[in-house]
């Protein structure tokens, strides 16, 4: 039971985060009237270059972000995949803490790999059917009715005439900001990762409580909640139970063998699974001396924590598409790092 507990808390967790940063993206989109998309959506390298500063920010929300971003067309399926083989999930976190000198280097290899790998992606890859899958998922924008938020006069005459979509707007986004304040949602302890949900929280709450109607009841409540979050969520829920269940049956460490190249192909194997933990195994065998630092390259590669989930709820092609680009660079670096001696 307290797993199933555990395991429910973590997909709230991600669904909120994936909510919050969809809400505030789709905000931020009709304010601009689309210009920050426009100028993102033109400039591949900039999105190249985005998508693994996203990546290399320790833990999952810098991948969800990006998720939330190729969903709506704003980057390209190249600059998704340079976000998820530029980050290592949680156990970016470990590694800083435990060896925090190769951890910056490793980052910044993982940083320009992903860069490399996302330019090749888009130029050499027909990703079409992957693309036409999210065509409608593009921020829409009305332009006969803009977004003119926070009038004192308008915020005071929704809050008398309260909707029932703002209302449980405001409930939903209540009950995830006062459980990331009491640790309920999320870490239990204070860290970046809770104050950045707390923050993003409260523009959330800024944001329902000021947008006029129209905007809430079309992109807030059609596009976002009723179309999104509940396949997010479901889709979430079910992959962590698996994998959960899957793990505890087996024991990998029993699959470790002292020949370094199956130790490697393990390892790219191994982070394919959409989970932060499996990773764990690698920081703790090269901290111990016992694999060298091509193959840790190769897993951080391949595993991206929980950033890949979300995907998984939109797109089974894409998902599957990234992970298996992400083996096969991270298969190339571990070979390369294994050859030389790295």
């Amino acid at each position: 039971m307290e797993n199933f507990v555990n395991i429910f808390r973590h997909s709230i967790m991600i669904t909120g985060f994936v909510f919050i940063m969809m809400l505030v993206i789709e905000y931020a989109n009709v304010q601009t009237n689309g210009l920050w998309q426009k100028n993102l959506s033109k400039n591949r390298w900039f999105q190249y270059l985005f998508g693994a500063f996203l990546g290399a920010i320790p833990g999952c929300l810098g991948a969800f972000t990006a998720v939330a971003l190729f969903s709506h067309r704003v980057i390209s399926f190249g600059a998704l995949v340079t976000t998820m083989i530029a980050t290592s999930g949680d156990e970016a976190f470990v590694m800083f803490a435990q060896m925090p000198q190769k951890a910056l280097l490793l980052t910044i290899i993982i940083f320009f790999i992903g860069i490399i790998a996302g330019y090749l992606s888009d130029k050499l890859l027909n990703v079409k059917a992957i693309n036409k899958k999210f065509e409608n998922f593009k921020f829409s924008l009305h332009k006969e009715e803009p977004c003119v938020c926070f009038t004192l006069k308008q915020l005071i005459y929704d809050l008398k005439h309260l909707s029932m979509q703002r209302g449980l707007l405001i409930l939903l986004v209540g009950i995830i900001l006062f459980g990331s304040l009491m640790g309920s949602i999320g870490p239990k302890t204070w860290n970046w990762v809770r104050v950045t949900l707390c923050i993003s929280s409260l523009i959330a709450m800024f944001i329902v409580f000021t947008v006029p109607e129209h905007f809430l009841e079309e992109h807030l409540w059609n596009h976002i909640v009723r179309k999104h979050i509940p396949r997010i969520f479901l889709w979430t829920f079910g992959t962590l139970f698996v994998v959960h269940f899957f793990m505890q049956y087996m024991d990998i460490n029993s699959w470790i063998a002292d020949n370094v190249w199956i130790v490697l192909i393990v390892a790219v194997l191994i982070g394919i699974i959409p989970e932060s933990g499996p990773h764990m195994i690698f920081i703790t065998l090269y901290v111990a001396g016992t694999i060298p630092f091509s193959i840790l390259l190769a897993s951080s590669i391949v595993q991206d924590g929980h950033g890949m989930i979300p995907l998984l709820a939109e797109s089974k092609r894409a998902f599957f598409s990234i992970k298996l680009l992400n083996v096969i660079v991270g298969l190339i670096t571990g070979i390369i790092g294994i050859l030389i001696g790295f």
